[in-house]
């Protein structure tokens, strides 16, 4: 699978943060039920790759992959865990270097037309606007798009339900990142069917321009 491909996965890519490994599992597969199969599952915490390796094992019709990857060690050590993606608020020349041969799809954050033409030379045409809402959301976008036609997004940070639409209509996006699917309360009272009850809603949303 490339990177355009995962983003056409679902239409929402959720962020998430596990704070409590025993949430992992139950939190992926209420989220694959609600139609979100792509879990970017960030090393904000410490269980990071204990949850990928174990959402990998028991969810199998979810496609887990690791967020927040800022050098080439953290990236190796979680593909060991099981990630099939990976996902960086940026770019660097090693990360780069590294995630181009590293043979799973890699979205490398950008903020600028200038980052995002070095992402593009370094073989990432599929890229995270990040942090969206902050360097111009959907603005930017529309302004990128005219010299910058063949980059696809999937823009991250500030994205909502109520925002998320209007952001799938543009034409360089395929895909939106957000934690809006996953509420801290939601996880934490294992409120599991409210969480495929959200993503049945973004899927819904995002299916109508």
């Amino acid at each position: 699978m490339n990177a355009l491909k995962l983003l056409q996965q679902s239409p929402v890519m959720p962020v998430i943060v596990i704070k409590d490994i025993d949430t992992a599992v139950d939190l992926a597969r209420a989220l694959v039920t609600g139609g979100i199969r792509s879990l970017e599952i960030t090393l904000r915490s410490d269980v990071a790759l204990q949850a990928i390796q174990a959402i990998s094992a028991a969810v199998p019709e979810a496609l887990v992959g690791v967020g927040t990857v800022r050098t080439p060690d953290q990236l190796e050590a979680a593909m060991k865990a099981g990630a099939k993606f990976g996902v960086s608020p940026g770019l660097t020349p090693d990360l780069a270097k590294f995630a181009s041969h590293a043979g799973i799809p890699f979205l490398p954050g950008v903020a600028t037309a200038s980052e995002s033409m070095f992402a593009a030379d370094q073989g990432f045409a599929v890229q995270k606007l990040f942090p969206a809402e902050a360097v111009g959301g959907q603005a930017l976008l529309k302004a990128l798009y005219g010299p910058l036609p063949d980059i696809v997004f999937c823009p991250t940070g500030g994205i909502n339900a109520a925002n998320a639409a209007q952001y799938m209509a543009l034409p360089n996006v395929q895909c939106v990142g957000g934690s809006w699917l996953t509420p801290d309360a939601a996880v934490a009272g294992r409120q599991w069917d409210a969480i495929t009850t959200l993503a049945r809603e973004a899927c819904t949303l995002l299916a109508v321009p």
